[in-house]
């Protein structure tokens, strides 16, 4: 019982607790990161044209309990990662622990939308264009060890936000 209480409280305040750290991470690293990981996840998406509706439009995504957003769009052929834009054509906003579930394939983008877990805002036909590059991405081209470790990651999330017994009785999950 000790055990998931503290994995509980650990899954619901690592954003609080990471929050500043990343703030101290210059956005040029964070963008190197970013635009390495979304080469490599979507590089047969990008090779077969399936981001060509980002051409010259830009997706905001924000992790709120981070403070953290960024600007994503299509040049060239090539995912471009901006820290600020002045148009944003459609926006995707979540906490951490629900992106890590969206990514790991533990909840529905769905599902978190209508609970507004999951906040989607501005040009509807785009955002519902990423949601589906997003839902066909296929885990198992992923490299190994991500995904692996995403898969790790997203289970220790989803077992975490359950809320632990109390008394003896089950109670609700968040």
């Amino acid at each position: 019982m000790l055990l998931k209480n503290l994995h509980h409280k650990l899954v619901m305040q690592m954003p609080q607790l990471l929050r500043l750290p990343v703030s101290l991470i210059p956005f040029s690293a964070k963008k190197s990161v970013m635009v390495f990981i979304l080469q490599r996840i979507f590089k047969e998406a990008l090779t077969d044209g399936d981001f060509d509706f980002l051409e010259e439009r830009f997706l905001k995504v924000s992790v709120d309990d981070l403070q953290l957003s960024c600007f994503i769009t299509l040049q060239q052929g090539q995912l471009r990662v901006l820290e600020q834009n002045d148009t944003c054509d459609v926006s995707f906003a979540a906490g951490l622990n629900d992106l890590i579930l969206i990514a790991g394939r533990k909840e529905d983008p769905d599902s978190l939308f209508f609970q507004r877990r999951l906040r989607i805002e501005g040009d509807t036909e785009l955002g519902l264009e990423v949601k589906n590059l997003i839902d066909s991405l296929d885990l198992d081209e992923l490299p190994k060890i991500i995904r692996l470790a995403l898969n790790d990651l997203a289970l220790f999330v989803q077992r975490g936000i359950q809320i632990p017994e109390i008394a003896g009785e089950r109670a609700a999950t968040i």
